[in-house]
């Protein structure tokens, strides 16, 4: 742990072994199963065979050239992948994920067969190139891969979308006429008008299937809905890269499958299916998980929009991934998607001006390959987390950390939040949500350009009539919160539709409240008993369990715990018309919150003494 730790300081400086000049650099077109040639550059260092470290990417094989020149001095043959769509590789339009998982096996059987191979193969990069080093780890002679702020795909999206300038992500990313070449923060500012123009959620509870895929599959008509897009699904997966790919486009009215047509997945899948899920073909969680052989180094940050998928997949490919795969480990950073996150001490911290992403993690690479290839990486915990308000790396022999206990802290009057249960009577608190006045996105787990990410102050929006916050008094000594938080909220609404959304910050003595996690749920997405119905009858009293993701941070004695609620986080979410699906402009919702002996509101924290 020592070394690691080091590592994570930068106090280590791997030396290299030749200059630049002795490295070779080619390129190659690499062919697919299905005949698709997909490009390829290499960095060769002089002594061959060697180790290697690969990397898929639709973003563009050169933003990894200085990563790859460090590796190769250092002995390693890199090899970067344009994927399918993108770069030099064919074809001339790119279909987001769906090709990813034949291809990026394909690949590593082809790097296995190369003279310059010398038996590892490792892999590198985050985000959707995490996503690919996951497609990579199917194969048998994977050696080990380190995916960055990423995941399987699997964690419950609780049927809220992300909304935040979707549609700049599929505009910079590809090639040709659908990618726009402009800089990513100036798209995003051009766009702000269309982005909160937009983004209103009213589907209907059971959303007509595409006429096109009724049309083409008429045994669908026999079936109910859920048991048709059950059947949808496993047909999806029955079928070839080339034949999902038309099957999206076609059921979907498209000549391109992007990164926007995501949204439209829920009505033809169902809403638990993640976009991240198209990457690799699978039936289910534990069937995809037992496909992963090779053991990871997962990398994610505190204020990662991939947290929670990063958590559920290091849990779940440890519990059911192959037998090398059980073996990954976790690394849970103080960043965010692809920019420092928490900023609390930063000055002072080096490790808080990190992104943690490829091109800053030389010597962690390093340092995993290094300890994978001499099976050494018992020497590495299974779980090491950044402790913010500390400031300090920490370990855990799980996650979430077994020594963790939960408490609760109870929401009460006069915007109380304590350990004791409330009293017999005690009178809710209420406020209006409206969908065309949302409460906006300030800082937490967003991908953007344009709004911060991270441990941002969001004292002055918890002051909006469509937030109730609930404080602890000031601590009298540090409290340690390390793990999953959850809300369980009483609450009635006046729609027949809504959301709820909670959010912790950490209030400083001198009155910021500075954001840590939150969690929203979508109502009709609730767990429901049997013939319940999924609109909310208004007025009616609901629990509900909000997910608020996981934290770890230090409230330091003379601070305070906050919590608030409210009904939207726009525009890194989509907003709740309010209308459960009905036609009609945008409703109005009177929202409840009890916290009553019937009804006891509780914030679950996990404490760590």
């Amino acid at each position: 742990m020592d070394k690691f730790r080091a590592v994570l300081a930068a106090e280590v400086a791997t030396p290299a072994l030749s200059t630049a000049e002795a490295i070779r650099q080619e390129t190659q077109f690499v062919t697919m199963r299905d005949g698709t040639r997909l490009a390829a550059h290499l960095h060769l260092p002089p002594k061959l065979p060697a180790p290697v470290i690969a990397v898929r990417s639709p973003y563009g094989r050169s933003r990894y050239a200085d990563i790859s020149m460090a590796l190769a001095r250092r002995g390693y043959v890199v090899i970067c992948q344009d994927v399918r769509g993108t770069g030099d590789s064919e074809p001339d339009s790119w279909d987001f994920y769906i090709h990813e998982g034949e291809d990026s096996y394909d690949f590593v059987e082809w790097v296995t067969h190369q003279a310059w191979y010398e038996g590892f193969i490792g892999s590198m990069g985050g985000s959707y190139d995490g996503g690919t080093q996951f497609c990579m780890a199917t194969h048998p002679k994977m050696t080990a891969t380190m995916p960055e702020v990423a995941g399987l795909g699997i964690a419950p999206s609780h049927g809220v979308r992300f909304h935040m300038f979707l549609n700049a992500y599929s505009r910079t990313v590809g090639k040709g006429k659908d990618k726009v070449k402009v800089d990513r923060a100036l798209l995003e500012a051009q766009m702000k008008d269309e982005t909160w123009a937009s983004g209103y959620f009213n589907d209907p509870l059971q959303a007509p299937l595409p006429e096109p895929v009724k049309a083409r599959f008429p045994e669908l008509e026999r079936l109910s809905e859920p048991t048709r897009r059950d059947w949808l699904w496993k047909h999806y997966n029955s079928l070839a890269p080339s034949g999902r790919a038309e099957f999206l486009k076609n059921a979907l009215g498209e000549e391109i499958f992007t990164f926007a047509s995501t949204t439209k997945l829920n009505p033809l899948f169902g809403p638990e299916i993640d976009p991240d899920a198209l990457m690799l073909s699978r039936a289910s969680v534990s069937k995809l998980c037992a496909a992963i052989q090779a053991p990871a180094l997962m990398v994610t940050g505190w204020y990662d929009w991939c947290l929670g998928d990063a958590l559920e997949s290091y849990t779940q490919i440890t519990r059911q991934g192959g037998p090398r795969a059980r073996a990954s480990r976790l690394l849970i950073t103080p960043g965010a998607h692809n920019v420092p996150g928490y900023h609390e001490g930063e000055a002072e911290h080096a490790a808080l001006r990190r992104t943690y992403r490829s091109a800053e993690n030389l010597e962690l690479l390093l340092h995993w390959y290094g300890t994978v290839r001499e099976k050494r990486t018992q020497e590495i915990p299974p779980v090491t987390y950044y402790l913010m308000g500390a400031n300090e790396w920490r370990s855990a022999e799980a996650w979430p950390p077994p020594e963790a206990t939960q408490k609760r802290l109870y929401l009460k009057d006069d915007g109380a939040l304590a350990s004791d249960p409330p009293a017999a009577a005690s009178s809710p608190d209420t406020y209006i949500y409206d969908p065309d006045d949302p409460t906006p996105t300030l800082g937490g787990s967003i991908l953007s350009a344009v709004y911060r990410a991270g441990s941002v102050d969001v004292s002055g929006l918890q002051q909006r009539g469509d937030v109730v916050t609930y404080t602890t008094d000031v601590l009298d000594q540090d409290l340690d919160v390390v793990g999953p938080l959850l809300l369980i909220l009483y609450a009635s609404s006046s729609a027949v539709e809504t959301d709820f959304y909670g959010r912790l910050s950490d209030v400083f003595p001198d009155g910021r409240a500075i954001q840590l996690q939150n969690g929203v749920l979508r109502t009709r997405y609730r767990p429901l008993k049997d013939d319940e119905n999924a609109l909310l009858e208004p007025g009616r009293i609901y629990r509900f369990e909000i997910d608020m993701w996981a934290t770890a941070n230090r409230f330091a004695a003379g601070h305070r715990l906050r919590l608030d609620i409210s009904s939207a986080d726009f525009p890194k979410f989509e907003r709740n018309r309010n209308r459960g699906g009905s036609a009609g402009p945008s409703a109005k919702a009177a929202q409840t919150i009890f916290h009553d002996a019937q009804h006891p509101s509780y914030l679950i924290i996990p404490v760590v003494e």
